[in-house]
């Protein structure tokens, strides 16, 4: 196991404090499924729903034709369930008009949501509202309500609106389980792709325990692959099972033209149902760790140290109390002693988003054991995680 080299060293200014608390992401649109529309394609302020007007708004839904298959019959009746809970999400940036200082809104990117319960908080991505100042929702009857964000959580790429429900009827998708999926299970995905409202594919589940990488270094794991086409703008709506429920949030394509080339990406449920409470409780994710903070990684990186090194341990904290040590430098900058996480039970922890990974999903006052190098011993430290409060 590889630790520090007796020649390493670090100034003063560059031990920056390094909080467990992270902050949020940038996205890469051409590889999400969103959609960003120009201003010629958008009537400012009403909903992209493919030019409907009231009159052209669902009805009554067409008997079943006879004869159709039992597979035809179930995807029917899911998409017919479920799709009244799919909503429209529209992302507004304010301009002012040069000539006669006037401030309207500009829809600056769309895409889908769902419905998490009857008092109007929808689910979506966190890309899809990113930068976004005002922003609403557009639900298939034809009514269009403005939203505000109740919260968001950039490390899933999630993100919780809320709408005014006065007048409406509303009714929530049933949450399903992502931990008994199978390779080969039917999915369907709703969503409104290229500002297409309510358009419905399907498909199977491609691969399960995906990891997929954010372009801060932090992952979403156990994602599900599928082969259900999902195109821009499809981002935050819902994959469901033939049950009609929710197992996953769409999030992403893998495409060089930025169009489905047959895999998708969607957030699992149980990572969804985890964190959208918080979201609507808290506003933000609560989160626990090792009461320290962290040596950088552009640091440790160029000392050739694989872990991550704690720089500052806090009074009175679990860490200070399993025994971690802060790091101890000389006038001269150089490292007299430094304690370096490789490990938490047993996992491997090379850089700080493995550890922020390693730990999400644990609770307060959960046991764990660190592996730490020290100098020339590896040591375990038994130690319980400690509540961080807030995510930012």
């Amino acid at each position: 196991m590889r630790g520090f080299t007796n020649n390493m060293r670090i100034t003063l200014t560059g031990l920056v404090a390094f909080a467990l608390i992270v902050a949020g992401l940038s996205i890469g649109s051409s590889f999400f499924a969103v959609t960003t529309p120009s201003i010629a394609d958008d009537h400012l302020g009403s909903p992209h729903f493919s030019g409907a007007t009231d009159a052209e708004m669902p009805k009554a839904a067409s008997p079943i034709p006879q004869g159709l298959l039992e597979s035809e019959r179930n995807t029917i009746d899911v998409f017919r369930s479920a799709g009244p809970s799919v909503v429209y999400v529209t992302n507004n940036a304010l301009r002012r008009d040069y000539f006669s200082a006037n401030v309207s809104e500009v829809p600056q990117g769309t895409g889908s949501g769902f419905l998490w319960d009857e008092h109007g908080h929808v689910v979506t991505n966190y890309h899809v509202i990113e930068s976004g100042q005002t922003f609403s929702v557009s639900l298939p009857s034809g009514i269009t309500r403005e939203a505000r964000v109740v919260g968001v959580e950039p490390r899933k790429d999630l993100a919780v609106l809320h709408f005014d429900t006065t007048g409406l009827d509303l009714t929530a998708l049933p949450v399903g389980r992502s931990e008994p999926l199978i390779v080969g299970q039917k999915v369907l995905a709703i969503g409104n792709p290229f500002g297409l409202d309510r358009t419905l594919t399907t498909g199977i589940i491609s691969a399960l325990g995906r990891e997929f990488p954010l372009d801060d270094g932090f992952v979403i794991e156990d994602v599900i692959q599928t082969d259900a086409s999902i195109n821009p703008g499809n981002s935050g709506g819902p994959l469901i099972d033939s049950q009609g429920r929710v197992i996953g949030v769409n999030t992403a394509i893998y495409s060089l033209s930025g169009s489905s080339a047959g895999i998708g990406f969607a957030i699992p449920i149980d990572t969804v149902a985890r964190i959208v409470p918080q979201l609507i409780r808290f506003g933000e994710v609560r989160r626990v760790g090792l009461g320290v903070t962290l040596v950088p990684d552009r640091y440790t990186r160029n000392w050739g140290a694989e872990g991550v090194v704690v720089n500052e341990v806090y009074p009175d904290s679990a860490a200070e109390q399993a025994g971690l040590r802060s790091i101890r430098i000389d006038r001269r900058g150089r490292i007299l002693s430094a304690d370096l996480i490789t490990a938490i039970d047993g996992e491997l922890i090379q850089r700080f988003a493995a550890l922020a990974n390693a730990l999400d999903g644990r609770s307060a006052g959960e046991e764990v054991v660190l592996t730490v190098v020290r100098g020339d011993d590896v040591i375990p430290i038994e130690m319980k995680l400690q509540d961080l409060g807030r995510s930012r």
